[in-house]
């Protein structure tokens, strides 16, 4: 898959911060049995490649990603860990350099016009927009559709349930990253139910 199929998978990508890699897969199947399959497991914890190895060995509907690369080494360790994607905060050169030779689509991310315009010079057309409420939400996404029009986004940072439909009604926008649809506390508490509620809310967000 290509990362524009990834994130057209559905219109809301969960970003999951993950403690205990045990309590991985009841969520990644929670998820996916609400229709969100493309799941990004953040680089934040010692658990998270575990968490990324458990959901690709044992929910196949299911398509697991990292986010927070920050570095050529996090490719190849998420790679092996059997991540299908990969998601940074940002897009320095190097990285995206580094992405080049490596096996897994590429998320960078840009809060800007200049940033859009640097990434698309060298061949990234879809592109994460983050922090997304800090960067100027909606506003600022449509405001780049005009100038920008060959470039998709999937915005990320301070979305929430309540602002996510603002963004998706955007015609740059392919889907959204958001963590309220896998709250840490339910992921701790193994709460699937819950997980599985939010998860088809957000689902039915775009049809």
């Amino acid at each position: 898959m290509n990362i524009l199929q990834i994130l057209g998978a559905a219109p809301v990508m969960p970003v999951l911060t993950i403690e205990d890699a045990r309590k991985a897969v009841p969520a990644a199947r929670a998820l996916a049995a609400g229709g969100l399959f493309a799941l990004e497991i953040t680089l934040r914890t010692p658990a998270a490649l575990d968490a990324v190895a458990r959901i690709a060995a044992e929910v196949p509907e299911a398509i697991p990603g990292v986010g927070t690369v920050l570095k050529a080494a996090d490719f190849e360790a998420a790679a092996k860990a059997g991540a299908r994607f990969a998601v940074s905060p940002g897009a320095t050169p190097a990285l995206l350099a580094a992405s080049r030779d490596q096996p897994l689509p590429y998320l960078p991310a840009v809060a800007t016009a200049s940033e859009a315009m640097a990434a698309a010079e060298q061949g990234f057309t879809v592109l994460k927009f983050f922090p997304a409420a800090q960067a100027g939400g909606p506003a600022a996404l449509k405001s780049l559709a005009g100038p920008l029009p060959h470039i998709r986004f999937n915005p990320n940072g301070g979305i929430n349930a309540a602002s996510a439909p603002s963004y998706l009604a955007l015609t740059n926008v392919l889907s959204v990253g958001g963590s309220w649809v896998a709250p840490m506390d339910a992921i701790a508490d193994g709460d699937v139910a819950r997980i599985e509620r939010l998860a088809r809310e957000a689902r039915a967000m775009r049809g």
